[in-house]
């Protein structure tokens, strides 16, 4: 369907053009963005996020659009650095005027307002990797979650790691108390368990910002020395810890969960030991990735480079809600209650950026992949992958959230 006349529209959804429109005889979707864009410890991966927001909805237009509409992501825009009050109150200010949510990043953020989206029908897109988006118990069934979550990546790299420097006889985690690095923490349990491995240490960190460094992490692993450490945290903080571990005597290897990497390591002194001794495990395929999905995004950017990986993050996380706008569109209804309705059985398509997957099922472990990267300063945003579409071969229990943050 592709006549806004033949559509049924309801709330964040008018007959005007859209501001600066690509399309003047379309009307316009509005969509809300609720981000860590300035001041928040995500801001430099929030800003890149929704500079690969704004040029997947352009594409988007470029094409004609949605059923005689452009999409819209930049009138409701606001920065929430990070905070649950203030998504809170910024998440009030635009929810009247929105058909749905582009970005709600943060699961805490997200959860705090996760009620009234109930009682508003008001779906999402999430900035998280939480476990618990994998569940519609969890998530009411409003989330539209993209790839693993932090609780499965840990069991992939484990199994990556297994098979690349042998099983390890002792592991340790460290990372931000909550949705992602506890979740993170109990995928690494899970699959110790399962192959008789001992978890030495669950180190619960902060920010430095709170904690001032992380060197009583640091002498944890000094003082245990395990095989392997898995890290979810912030990037510098990552750096900080590798860094430090490896000068002070540590010779095991670190995995990085998808948020520990920022291209500016590369500048920083720890560079030559996160080179030498840490991988990142990444959802999907990084920079250097020769699907469809990658090529559109580096042909968005006409030669640039993004500040980091942030935008193909934007760009991928956005073909969920592409994919319901046209199928609650094709059924005549472009609303609230509609785009709810239609999630279940909801295909889509991701270019090749991740298998293509079917909302409403229950989560397919065996399905979910990761790409596995070394840091590489003669790569374009600094890691090349070594390992791609990596899949789990242990099993491990996945029925429910891993933790509840």
């Amino acid at each position: 369907m592709d006549d806004e006349e033949d559509v049924t529209a309801g709330v964040g959804v008018t007959e005007e053009p859209c501001p600066d429109a690509v399309n003047a005889d379309n009307g316009c979707i509005y969509l809300g963005v609720l981000s860590d864009l300035e001041g928040g410890p995500f801001a430099e991966l929030g800003a890149q996020i929704q500079q690969g927001q704004l040029a997947f909805w352009r594409s988007v237009n470029e094409d004609g659009g949605i059923a005689g509409y452009d999409v819209d992501i930049s009138r409701y825009t606001r920065n929430t650095a990070y905070s649950v009050d203030q998504h809170a109150t910024e998440y009030q200010d635009i929810e009247p005027h929105v058909l749905a949510l582009a970005m709600s990043l943060g699961t805490p953020q997200t959860e705090s307002v996760l009620a009234s989206m109930d009682s508003s029908n008001l779906v999402a897109v999430p900035g998280s990797w939480w476990s618990g988006l994998h569940f519609d118990d969890a998530d009411r069934g409003l989330i539209l979650e993209s790839g693993y979550s932090y609780c499965t990546e840990s069991v992939i790299g484990l199994d990556w790691f297994s098979e690349e420097y042998g099983t390890p006889e002792t592991l340790l985690t460290v990372g931000y108390p909550g949705d992602y690095g506890s979740d993170s923490a109990v995928g690494a349990t899970r699959w110790a368990e399962a192959n008789d491995v001992e978890v030495l240490a669950q180190i619960d960190t902060a920010p430095n910002a709170m904690v001032q460094n992380q060197d009583a992490a640091v002498e944890q692993i000094l003082s245990q020395q395990p095989d392997v450490v898995l890290i979810a945290t912030a990037p510098g903080e990552a750096a900080e810890i590798v860094a430090k571990a490896v000068s002070r005597g540590y010779d095991g290897r670190f995995l990085g969960s998808v948020p520990t990497w920022n291209p500016r390591l590369l500048e920083t002194a720890a560079i030559g030991a996160l080179t030498a001794r840490y991988n990142h495990v990444g959802p999907w395929q990084g920079w250097d990735g020769d699907s469809a999905a990658l090529s559109a995004i580096r042909e968005s950017l006409d030669g640039r480079l993004p500040d980091n990986q942030g935008y193909i993050f934007g760009w991928v996380w956005s073909y969920p809600l592409k994919s319901l706008l046209e199928a609650a569109a094709d059924d005549g209804e472009l609303s609230r209650s509609a785009l709810r309705a239609a999630i279940d059985g909801l295909e889509v398509d991701y270019e090749g950026a991740l298998p293509n997957r079917t909302f409403g099922e229950p989560p397919a472990f065996d399905e979910m992949s990761a790409t596995i990267s070394v840091p590489d300063a003669e790569v374009e945003l600094g890691t090349r992958a070594i390992a791609d579409g990596v899949t789990a071969t242990t099993e491990v229990e996945y029925d429910a959230p891993c933790v509840q943050p």
